[in-house]
């Protein structure tokens, strides 16, 4: 066999595969689905295959964002939104991001657990990923996959976040719509405006209502709010976001239809004035986690792996500081396959 030609072959394996489990997902076939999805985790040539062809076809769903503290009620809340959503006849696809081990990569996918209800309806498609390292609550790889079941025909898709708390404002590059959960008590004005994503919200979800507390808690958001769209009116600056501030009871169901009809408001309004800069901003997030992956893999792979060992010993030792170390690895990196 001649040089370059086994390559070749598997690339037109990937491709071919890829091609075959695309038209078996958008007709409807959940374990080619799920197969993509795997791909698309894993970051396999099968998976940038199956981009090239389905990413065309997706921009049409909308990406609802869920994400807040740890104990907001997260995941509960999302499985009484499938609910109401599937109440309504209305197909709708989670990714549920978890956290990984930093020692072995491993993750627990707890919310593929609790959401077991809905296993056997095919309008309730359900997907937990590792976040395996990446910070910012998503999984880098969480928005290839949201465009992957945009494509197969989902018209709701809820990104659900870690729940690491302060970090958790990637989100709002990757969804058309952000909400913020909080729960009653959770902690006072001062620690809800450091924690940032308020900044991000287009809802404020008070969930727990039933809870002592919720009414004082969800007066002080608007009231935050209020204050900080004053103090921020400085038109020289980007006009701060204001948004509805909710109470639900996602254990009761209770505040959920409207937690719904705001989410269809939202959309609507977005469908009329989605800014350009909006769409940039996904863009650059998708297309810059993918720019980072492909670099680290460059810097690991056979032509490159003795010199990237070898700064970064460098840089352990301290006969290097870190920021001379990127510039040698970046000056000398190898193009794996040389024309």
């Amino acid at each position: 066999m001649v040089q370059g030609a086994a390559p070749a072959a598997v690339a037109r394996a990937a491709v071919a595969l890829a091609d075959e489990l695309a038209d078996a997902a958008i007709a409807g076939d959940r374990r080619a689905l799920a197969r993509l999805l795997t791909a698309v985790e894993n970051r396999t040539p099968v998976a940038e295959a199956a981009m090239r062809r389905l990413y065309p076809m997706a921009g049409r769903a909308h990406l609802v964002g869920i994400t807040g503290p740890p104990g907001s009620g997260k995941s509960t809340l999302v499985a009484a939104l499938i609910a109401e959503v599937r109440g309504a006849g209305r197909p709708v696809a989670v990714v549920a991001v978890d956290p990984s081990s930093p020692i072995t990569g491993g993750a627990l996918l707890g919310d593929r657990v609790r959401m077991q209800a809905y296993a056997a309806d095919d309008g309730v498609f359900i997907r937990s990923m590792a976040s395996r390292g990446h910070a910012g609550g998503l999984a880098s790889t969480s928005t290839a996959a949201a465009a992957v079941l945009d494509a197969a025909g989902f018209d709701l898709i809820l990104l659900e976040t870690v729940g690491t708390g302060q970090s958790e404002v990637e989100v709002a590059a990757a969804a058309d719509t952000t909400v913020v959960l909080e729960a009653p008590e959770m902690g006072d004005e001062v620690q809800a405006i450091k924690a940032g994503l308020l900044e991000v919200a287009d809802l404020v979800v008070v969930n727990k209502g039933d809870k002592p507390g919720a009414q004082r808690t969800a007066a002080q958001l608007r009231a935050m709010l209020v204050a900080t769209a004053v103090r921020d009116a400085d038109p020289s600056r980007p006009r701060p976001k204001r948004p509805e501030v909710l109470i639900t009871t996602a254990a009761t169901g209770e505040g959920v239809p409207a937690l719904l009809a705001a989410l269809d408001r939202h959309r609507a309004a977005g469908r009329e004035g989605v800014s350009a800069a909006a769409r940039l901003a996904r863009a650059e997030a998708q297309v810059w986690a993918i720019v980072t992956d492909r670099l680290r893999a460059r810097l690991h792979d056979d032509a490159n792996r003795g010199r990237t060992a070898a700064t970064l010993e460098a840089v352990a030792s301290h006969e290097l500081d870190p920021y001379a170390a990127a510039d040698v690895l970046l000056a000398g990196l190898a193009d794996p396959d040389p024309e």
